[in-house]
């Protein structure tokens, strides 16, 4: 799981399955911070914990800053709720804070009733200014949002969003969206800085408790407008530097709920108890790309990066690297969550994404990389082909994917060298521009919008240098601006399937990135001690802990009790 930003979100990034070596202390896992429920693992008192574990934090520091890229865990999922839900598992719309949203015959504007009743946290009530207030704040602190000219509330219980544009994709990327008090965040003197130490939320779980730096809990929101789903007691998050750790805790049975890449997982994890163990690993959208550098030459050449992902062994990586979890892509760049929109013509009319080593070759020699002395390609201008694969230290599976496109390439002459710091200083060099190459996540949406356009669009193309938050690869085609514009202008779902096929063409003649397999919403979760899972057959939200479908399942699951 890597970084490719949303527009107007935290990066989607910074997801990929971390496995680092390191160990979390022993008293993590008996419970050492007080209260009810926080006797461990065994605990079905019926005020037990839900514990779920961070793989990808070591530590913990106390900020609920929505808007803060280093929010703590659970901030956008259990203290602070979007206007909707939309979830990828199903292709359901569930209405959350607001009860009922219209868009304008035109596509430029979008209005939401909001839910009676609700409450912020400390009692005050939720209204229309809030929603306004939130929306003002983002475009402020973060951006994006470029078609959002005006938010107003038309009463307490209703507010309109007018864009400069139509922009059909509008209802998920705002209904989406978090939403903080008016009355709390226009008195903090930097909204951008402030950490928001004691938040106030609509969520249903606010209340920060015994806070330590790898643990800490959060409890139910006493003014939550669905008491009667606050039916487990709250939740307790652990802190782990890698997955080894985070994994043995889960395997073990010392924590309830994951989202992490698990080896094996029916051997590791289910067969220790098939009764209670159980994962559901659904593909909801987002690609797992290699990306090319096209700001740097020759990686600018689509002959040339065709010709390398002619020699990438996709049917491998799923297998050896993702433990077969996924499935090969083909070079619409679709994941399998979109069949309904991939145009199979397109999908059989290319061949750059099946697996040929001698192909591969002949493309490069005729692309002009020819074989130099040892048998190593070079550039057109004689200098050697070589290339790194930038990945994150933690990832042992996206370096196990990147080993096997090293091995691949270097069947065809190229020399490819996997660089593996910390993803910080990973995630630095896709955002300025100065990486050959890496592995990402791609954007995704309820259609294949927000893919192209984070694959395509000129618009999201930064300089070398410049900070770029998505399309790290900095490729853009006018062509696909068009397209991805006149998808966007219409809820006419005949002419979005037609501008998508148009899309899928020209992805597939300029391989903007070398799509490797549609990536894995992980989740593992043992009922022992909760139930009420969404699984595949009945797949009311992911089994993500991070997304927006997650309050799904806070206000879903029921404790067990002995």
């Amino acid at each position: 799981m890597t970084p490719s930003p949303a527009r107007g979100r935290s990066p989607r990034g910074l997801r990929p399955a971390l496995v680092a070596g390191a160990a979390a202390t022993a008293l993590l896992l008996t419970g050492c911070s007080g209260g009810a429920g926080a006797a461990g693992a065994g605990d079905t008192s019926g005020n037990q914990l839900l514990t779920i574990p961070r793989e990808d934090m070591g530590t913990f520091t106390r900020n609920f800053n929505p808007f803060s890229p280093k929010a703590a865990p659970m901030t956008k999922e259990a203290v602070y709720e979007p206007l909707m839900v939309h979830n990828p598992a199903d292709g359901k719309d569930t209405p959350w804070l607001a009860t009922a949203w219209t868009q304008a015959p035109d596509g430029k504007s979008v209005t939401f009733t909001l839910r009676e009743g609700v409450k912020w946290s400390d009692g005050k009530p939720f209204a229309a200014e809030d929603v306004v207030h939130t929306f003002e704040l983002q475009k402020k602190l973060l951006g994006g949002f470029e078609y959002l000219d005006e938010v107003t509330a038309d009463s307490p219980q209703k507010v309109t969003f007018h864009f400069n544009k139509p922009f059909s994709p509008s209802l998920y990327e705002i209904g989406g969206h978090y939403i903080v008090p008016k009355h709390i965040w226009s008195k903090i003197a930097d909204p951008a800085k402030d950490t928001n130490a004691t938040p106030v939320g609509t969520g249903p779980y606010t209340q920060v408790e015994h806070f330590q730096s790898q643990s800490y809990e959060l409890r139910k929101n006493p003014s939550y407008w669905q008491p009667a789903k606050q039916r487990i007691a709250g939740i307790r998050l652990l802190a782990f530097s890698g997955n080894d750790s985070a994994n043995l805790a889960f395997t073990n049975g010392e924590v309830d709920w994951t989202q992490a890449f698990i080896p094996d997982i029916q051997k590791s994890f289910v067969a220790k108890n098939p009764k209670t163990n159980h994962y559901w690993f659904p593909t909801t959208g987002a690609m797992i790309n290699w990306q090319l550098n096209t700001a740097k030459a020759p990686f600018d050449d689509p002959a040339l990066r065709k010709a390398l992902s002619r020699a990438v062994d996709r049917a491998k990586i799923a297998k050896v690297a993702m433990n077969g979890y996924s499935v090969p892509a083909d070079c619409t760049g679709l994941s399998n969550a979109y069949d309904t929109w991939r145009d199979k013509t397109v999908a059989a009319s290319c061949d750059w994404t099946t697996h040929d080593s001698k192909a591969a070759a002949q493309a490069l020699d005729a692309a002009g990389y020819k074989l130099g002395a040892g048998g190593r390609r070079t550039q057109k201008n004689g200098k050697p082909l070589t290339l790194d694969i930038s990945v994150g230290s933690a990832s042992s599976d996206w370096i196990s994917v990147a080993n096997i496109i090293k091995q691949n390439l270097a069947e065809v002459g190229v020399t490819a060298t996997v660089k593996s710091p910390d993803w910080s200083a990973v995630v630095s060099s896709y955002e300025t521009g100065t990486f050959d190459s890496g592995i990402v996540w791609s954007n995704n949406g309820a259609t294949p919008y927000e893919f192209y356009r984070g694959a395509m669009a000129t618009t999201q193309v930064k300089p070398v240098g410049e900070k770029a938050t998505e399309n790290y690869h900095r490729f853009g085609d006018p062509k696909a601006d068009r397209l991805i514009d006149a998808f966007a202008a219409t809820t006419d779902p005949k002419t979005q399937q037609a501008r998508a096929g148009e899309l899928q063409k020209l992805f597939a003649a300029d391989a903007p990135v070398v799509p490797l397999f549609p990536g894995p919403e992980w989740g593992a979760y043992t009922d022992a001690r909760f139930t009420g899972w969404p699984t595949k057959d009945d797949p009311y939200a992911t089994l993500s802990n991070r997304s927006v479908t997650t309050v799904l399942v806070l206000t879903s699951l029921r404790p067990v009790k002995g």
